[in-house]
Formats: C-alpha cells, structure tokens, sequence
C-alpha cells in the first residue's frame, strides 16, 4: 500500500465546510463522515478530516489556531495543467473562499492561494515537468 496522507482540520461549521468541499468537486467518504467529523477525499491518496471544533479537541491539548490571526497550516496541491489551478481555485472562490494575493508566475510554475470557510490556507501550483531534474 502506498503512503496516504490523511489532514486533521479544524472547522467551525461541518456542513457548511462539506458543501464548500463539494462545490470544489470532491467528494466525501461516508463510512467515516458523521455529524462530527467528515472525511474529504482529494485523491487516491490524500484526504482530509473536516472536524467539529469539540471533536479536534479530543485529539490535542493544545487551542484551536485562530487562522484570521495566525497562519495554521499551509497545504500546497499540485494540478496537471494551469487551466485546473485556475478551475479549482476560480470554483472554490465561487463557493465562498477569498484569494488573499495574486497568481504567482515563476516561468516554470505558477500557483494561486484559497483561504477555505476556515482560514486554512490551500496552495494550487503547476510545474511544468520538464523542468523537474532527476534525482
């Protein structure tokens, strides 16, 4: 089995946060989705869980970042071409999230920023491949 990569997020209201993840157009998982909880699929293999505030406290000790105030988490998330960075975060500032700056364009990639409902602040780029040397 290959690594997954599962995001614990914090969210105020669930419901809302579902319709805005929908409207992006991924689904949800609904073995794992209840009215505390709801697991967001991104991909085969990253996904997120949107958790009720009370329900992420059960996890930690530690407060709830206040994202207006600080910066919680930046999570970056590369597409196949431009046109989806453009499709993904024009479709997710039409369901309510704010783009806090422009596009960035560094010749060989470029990337757009979305706050979501929450203030969690999600990177969309695409690199062109041929510039990506071996290893």
């Amino acid at each position: 089995m290959s690594t997954k990569i599962f995001l614990n997020l914090p969210v105020k209201d669930l419901d809302a946060s579902m319709a805005f993840f929908k409207a992006l157009g991924w689904s949800f998982n609904a073995q794992f989705t209840d009215e505390t909880a709801a697991s967001l699929v991104i991909s085969d293999d990253i996904y997120a869980m949107l958790l009720t505030h009370k329900k992420f406290s059960e996890f930690t000790t530690k407060s709830i970042a206040d994202t207006s105030k600080t910066a919680q988490i930046l999570i970056c998330l590369s597409q196949d071409s431009k046109e989806d960075v453009h499709k993904l975060v024009d479709a997710a500032v039409k369901a309510g999230a704010t783009e806090p700056r422009p596009m960035q364009d560094h010749g060989f990639m470029i990337s757009r920023t979305f706050e979501d409902l929450d203030g969690h602040i999600w990177e969309v780029i695409f690199m062109d491949p041929s510039f990506v040397q071996p290893t």
